[in-house]
C-alpha cells in the first residue's frame, strides 16, 4: 500500500475491542442495555466492528438514524429537542424509541406515534419517552452541561408535578459528560428524589450518555453495584446508557506533520498541516489541552517548547505549549493521542483547508486506507 500522507486520523481495532469488550461485559453484569452514541463517533467503516459487540444506537438527527439503519442495526433509540412535521413520520417509521424534549411536543405529536403503532404488529411499535431535567449539576463546564440554570433540555418535576402524559412508557436524562460512576450516583439520588413517584409508572429509564467507564482508573465494580441496586429497587425498569466517548475513548490518534516554525516575540509557534478549528475543534470548545505522543508529559522551559498551530487563517488556531527533547523541524511528524471520538464527527473543511483521512489499523498489524479526501469533497460541501 502506498505511503498515507499526512494529516490522517488512525484507528487501532485492538484498542477499539478492548473498549468494546469492557462495555459488553459491563452490559452482561449489570443487566443493563448499553447502546452507541453516534454524536461522538459516526465513522460507519468501523461498525462491522462494533456491531460484534454491540447493534443499538441513539440518534439525534435524521442522519445519524438513517446510518444506523444501513450499518448497525434497526433498534434506534431517537431524542431531538425538537421534532418538526417535516421529519417526525420519518422517526416514528425507523426508530424503536422516541424521547420528546417537552411535554408540548409529546402532545403535538402523539396521534402520529398512536397511528403508526396501531397499524404494525408489536414488533414494530415504537415506544415514547420524555427527557426530564434532575437539575443535578456535575459537570463544571457550562457548555456541556445539561443541568445548568436555564438549560433547554428536558422537563422539571415541578413542571410534572407528579403526572406523566397518558402514553409515555419511558423516562430519559442526560446529565454527564466523560463523568465518573458517582456522579451518576449523585444524579440517580436526584432522579429518585424529583421524580420517585414517576419511576412506578414507566417501563424503561435511559440514563443519557458521557459514562467514562472506559477510562483509565474508572471504577466499574462501583458503577456495576449501583446499577444492580437501582434495579432492585425498580424492578419494572428497563435501564438503557448511552454512552458516547467511551466507545472509542484512547483508540486512535491524529497524524499530523511539521510545516514550518516560525517566532514572535520570543514564542516558537509550529505550524503543521491538521488544524485546531477545523479537525480538534473540542480543543478550542472545551477547552482542553490534547497530549501530544512525542511531547514531554509538562512543560519544562529548559527544553525546547513550542506553541502548535493550525495551518488556516484563523488567529485563534493554536494551541500551546509542548516542550520536547529536541527541537521541532519541518517534516517531523507531531501525533495528538486520543483522537477517536468527538473529533471526527466535528471536523469541516473551514479555509478548504485538507481533510484528514481515515485510517484502521488492524490487530494483525495491517493498515487499512478507509477513505481519502479530495478537492472534490469541498466542491461538493459548498454546491
Amino acid at each position: 500500500m502506498k505511503k498515507i500522507a499526512t494529516p490522517y486520523y488512525i484507528v487501532h481495532e485492538e484498542k477499539l475491542r478492548r473498549n468494546l469488550s469492557l462495555i459488553s461485559s459491563v452490559s452482561e453484569r449489570a443487566g443493563v442495555k448499553i447502546i452507541m452514541a453516534f454524536k461522538a463517533n459516526a465513522l460507519w467503516k468501523t461498525f462491522g466492528i462494533i456491531s460484534e459487540y454491540c447493534s443499538s444506537s441513539t440518534a439525534s438527527s435524521l442522519n445519524e438514524m438513517r446510518l444506523s439503519l444501513e450499518f448497525l442495526g434497526n433498534d434506534v433509540h431517537s431524542y431531538c429537542p425538537v421534532y418538526t412535521e417535516d421529519t417526525i413520520d420519518e422517526f416514528i417509521e425507523g426508530s424503536s424509541h422516541i424521547v420528546f424534549n417537552s411535554v408540548a411536543q409529546y402532545e403535538k405529536f402523539k396521534p402520529r406515534v398512536d397511528a403508526y403503532n396501531a397499524t404494525h404488529p408489536a414488533e414494530k411499535r415504537v415506544s415514547c419517552g420524555l427527557r426530564v431535567n434532575p437539575e443535578s449539576s456535575v459537570i463544571d463546564t457550562d457548555i456541556y452541561n445539561p443541568c445548568m440554570p436555564g438549560s433547554r433540555f428536558g422537563v422539571t418535576a415541578d413542571v410534572l408535578d407528579g403526572r406523566l402524559p397518558e402514553g409515555l412508557e419511558g423516562l430519559h436524562f442526560h446529565c454527564l459528560c466523560e463523568s465518573t460512576s458517582y456522579d451518576l450516583e449523585t444524579v440517580l439520588n436526584a432522579m429518585e428524589e424529583k421524580f420517585g413517584d414517576l419511576l412506578g409508572q414507566v417501563r424503561w429509564l435511559n440514563m443519557g450518555g458521557g459514562h467514562l467507564m472506559t477510562r483509565e482508573g474508572y471504577d466499574v465494580e462501583h458503577l456495576i453495584a449501583l446499577l444492580r441496586s437501582f434495579k432492585e429497587r425498580h424492578p419494572n425498569l428497563e435501564l438503557i446508557m448511552e454512552p458516547g466517548s467511551a466507545f472509542t475513548w484512547r483508540t486512535g490518534e491524529l497524524v499530523s506533520t511539521v510545516l514550518d516554525v516560525v517566532e514572535n516575540q520570543g514564542i516558537k509557534t509550529a505550524i503543521i498541516d491538521a488544524s485546531f478549528a477545523c479537525h480538534m475543534p473540542d480543543c478550542l470548545e472545551m477547552p482542553y489541552k490534547p497530549a501530544i505522543e512525542s511531547a514531554l508529559k509538562e512543560v519544562d522551559p529548559s527544553k525546547p517548547t513550542y506553541r502548535i498551530g493550525g495551518n488556516s487563517c484563523l488567529s485563534g488556531d493554536f494551541i500551546g505549549d509542548w516542550s520536547f527533547e529536541k527541537p521541532l523541524q519541518p517534516g517531523d511528524t507531531i501525533v495528538f493521542e486520543d483522537m477517536n471520538h468527538y473529533t471526527t464527527v466535528k471536523t469541516h473543511m473551514f479555509n478548504g483547508i485538507q481533510h484528514p483521512s481515515f485510517v484502521l489499523k488492524r490487530m494483525d498489524g495491517t493498515v487499512e486506507l478507509l477513505r481519502e479526501f479530495t478537492y472534490e469533497d469541498y466542491r461538493s460541501r459548498m454546491d
